[in-house]
């Protein structure tokens, strides 16, 4: 029994190693995912020069329809960019909004592994006494 007792002790170990290191691993992901963040702003930041121009756009068209269709063209305008706003802001908000922690299920089931293979102290203590 002590051989058995050794080597799940050998493997809690390993697997304790184990979690540590992907613990790590999801830390260097979180770093990355910074990085990305910083990379989105500046992609926001060259969204919103592009809307700098579309804003501009409609200014031209609504100058050269003035005097003809402004009503019905700002009216198309109107609700174009409101519904684009609307989903494209519903689908942002349910994709943050199911989001999982980064990695969590892997490090829940990398616990489950180590308290299986640590030996139980109420199992040690009826063997000790036999």
């Amino acid at each position: 029994m002590a051989i058995f007792d050794s080597v799940r002790q050998l493997l809690a170990t390993v697997s304790g190693i184990f979690h540590t290191r992907l613990e790590l691993a999801a830390v260097e992901v979180e770093e990355e995912l910074e990085r990305f963040s910083s990379i989105l702003l500046r992609s926001l930041a060259v969204l919103f020069f592009i809307g700098c121009t579309i804003v501009l756009l409609v200014i031209l068209l609504l100058a050269i329809f003035w005097d003809t269709h402004r009503i019905e063209l700002i009216c198309a305008l109107i609700l174009l960019f409101g519904l684009t706003a609307g989903i494209l802001g519903w689908s942002v908000r349910q994709q943050v909004r199911s989001r999982p922690r980064l990695l969590s299920q892997t490090l829940a089931e990398l616990e489950k592994d180590i308290s299986a293979l640590k030996p139980a102290a109420s199992a040690d203590s009826p063997s000790a006494e036999n």
